[in-house]
Order: C-alpha cells, then sequence, then structure tokens
C-alpha cells in the first residue's frame, strides 16, 4: 500500500513539474536583412548571447542575418504569421501603418544622431512605440544606425545636381517624395537587391550609413559618396502582439529587461561601429568622399523646408515640435 502510494504521489509531481522542466523552449526567430557586422546585425547577435546565458532551456533566439530567411518584401507578413518572431525593420517601412513615424525619415529635420537619440527618449517618440498595436506588432525599443549618405555616379553637391537621378529608396514615401521634389526619380526597392541595381545600372544613387554601404559593398560600385547625413536611419524592434501576450508575465519582463541592455549596447555603439566603417570605405579608395559643407547643409535644408510643412499634418505639429526641440536639447 505505501509503496503504491508513494508511486501514485511521484506520478502526480511528475505530472505537475515535468512539463516545466521537460518543455521544449520558446523559440524567437530574428529575421533581418543586413549582414552581422552592423549595429542591427550586432543588437540581434548580443540579444541571443544573453538570452542564452540567462534563459537557457526557457527562451532560445536564432538570427537569421542579411535577408536568410525572409527579406524586406514579405518580413511583415511573415511576422503577422508567426513565421518570425521579432523583426527590427526601419521605420521608413512601418510608416504606411503609422503615419506620424514618417518623423524619422524627415531630411534635414534631425541635426546629429545625438539630437535622434534625445527624441527617442522623449514622450512623443515613446508613444509611436504602441502605434502599431492595431496592426498587430508591438514596438520594443528603437535601434539607430547612424545618418544616411548619398552614393551616385555623379558628383553632387547642390540640389540641383540630383536632377535626373535614378535613386533606390526605402519603402517611404517621405524619402520618394524627397526626390521628387528635387528632380531625382526614386525607387522603391528590398535592400537585398541594390548593389546589383547599383552594378548593372538599374538605378544610379542610393542612401545608406556607412556600415551598411561597407557590408553590402555599395562603395564598390558607387564612384561618389555625399556624407550629408541628410537623415538617420532608425530602426523599430517589433513582435508579433499576440505572441508576445502570449509569453509568462515573468518571461517576458526578463526578455524586456534584455532588450533594455542590448538597445543601450546598439546605440551606444553605431556611431563607433559607423565610424569604422567610414575608414574603411575611405581606404578601399572606391570612392570619392565629399563632405557637406555647414553652409551647403543650410541650402539643402531651405530646399526641402516646403517638404517638411506638406507632411506636417500626417506626422502631427506635435511630434514635429518635439522633434525639432530634440535638436536645441
Amino acid at each position: 500500500m505505501t509503496k503504491t502510494l508513494l508511486a501514485t504521489l511521484a506520478a502526480v509531481l511528475l505530472a505537475i513539474f515535468a512539463p516545466s522542466v521537460l518543455a521544449d523552449p520558446i523559440v524567437i526567430k530574428f529575421a533581418h536583412v543586413v549582414t552581422d557586422d552592423t549595429p542591427k546585425g550586432r543588437g540581434a547577435l548580443l540579444f541571443q548571447k544573453l538570452v542564452e546565458e540567462r534563459l537557457a532551456g526557457k527562451v532560445k533566439v536564432e538570427v537569421y542575418p542579411n535577408s536568410s530567411l525572409v527579406g524586406d518584401a514579405n518580413e511583415l507578413e511573415a511576422l503577422r504569421t508567426g513565421k518570425v518572431q521579432m523583426l527590427a525593420p526601419s521605420v521608413s517601412k512601418l510608416n504606411a501603418l503609422s503615419k506620424p513615424l514618417q518623423v524619422y525619415d524627415l531630411p534635414y529635420l534631425f541635426d546629429s544622431l545625438e539630437a535622434v537619440k534625445r527624441f527617442q527618449h522623449r514622450d512623443k517618440s515613446r508613444e509611436l512605440l504602441g502605434s502599431l498595436v492595431t496592426h498587430g506588432f508591438t514596438g520594443l525599443a528603437y535601434w539607430n544606425n547612424g545618418g544616411r549618405q548619398l552614393s551616385a555616379t555623379r558628383d553632387i553637391r547642390s540640389p540641383a545636381d540630383l536632377k535626373g537621378l535614378t535613386v533606390r529608396v526605402e519603402s517611404s514615401d517621405v524619402l520618394a517624395a524627397y526626390y521628387q521634389l528635387l528632380g531625382a526619380q526614386p525607387v522603391k526597392m528590398p535592400f537585398a537587391q541594390v548593389y546589383e541595381a547599383l552594378r548593372t545600372g538599374k538605378v544610379q544613387g542610393a542612401e545608406n550609413p556607412w556600415s551598411n554601404l561597407l557590408g553590402q559593398k555599395i562603395n564598390t560600385v558607387q564612384p561618389y559618396i555625399v556624407e550629408d547625413n541628410h537623415s538617420f536611419l532608425t530602426y523599430m524592434l517589433i513582435t508579433n502582439t499576440s505572441f508576445w501576450n502570449s509569453l509568462p508575465f515573468e518571461l517576458r519582463s526578463e526578455l524586456e529587461a534584455i532588450l533594455d541592455e542590448v538597445t543601450q549596447v546598439v546605440n551606444r555603439d553605431a556611431e563607433a561601429i559607423n565610424a569604422k566603417a567610414r575608414e574603411r570605405v575611405v581606404a578601399a579608395n572606391t570612392s570619392k568622399i565629399l563632405v557637406q559643407t555647414p553652409a551647403e547643409r543650410e541650402v539643402w535644408r531651405a530646399a526641402v523646408a516646403p517638404l517638411i510643412k506638406r507632411y506636417e499634418s500626417e506626422v502631427g505639429s506635435d511630434v514635429l515640435r518635439a522633434a525639432e526641440a530634440a535638436n536645441r536639447r
């Protein structure tokens, strides 16, 4: 009788505790479209590393870089359907879902990456992380990748020099409108196709931070690079809302703490990573680097002022004012 009772008790205990011990870990597939040595690529790998160290057996992060699992064209649908659980797309890709996010693409709005970071820590920008919930996505953090530099097949010094140039842009109406305003022809194109399009002459220009210029070897097919920092490439780390809310509260809290730590590292190191990439591009001597002067910048700023005014109603005057205030600290 005692043996039977002990056996029964053991079976009950096994039924209670075995699932937590034996269950497979929750898998988070994190897909992105750049290389591992970019700010976003390093951030994804750091997230994977810290989760393995702190949540081994509970959560497993699988990282798929460089469009190896899904690309620009289908990554949001992959997140919506559960093929992946985490992405960090450029906010340019999210503009159609949340018009206020267009603030990040407005040219010559932010004076520096530091101004972008200040804006991201203010209430208006924090509110925008929640602006995708109605579409099934939850914003978790902003990751930065430095200023966009314009590469081209010709010397670009003034807005007039853009006339007639075909330029690849992300899927952003603001970026497309920027180049149209100045007489260029914007072409929206997935990132994975950019190098080949530039190599074959399908497009003659593109805009990228230094790390992406180097990572995709864009400098090898673009004889000129204008260092203008006309806007700053910002990623929003997003997840499927249903998936995220289904996680146990304690586990979700641990993941949020890890992401906060990773975000601090990514945003701290972005400038250094891009500075090193710039050095390598200069050393390769494949492109002539044209550094925009303060006087030239003011000319460009004046040229695009009508564009910023045009988008004020969509972005929101309150969001725009908060962004402009970040330039003044």
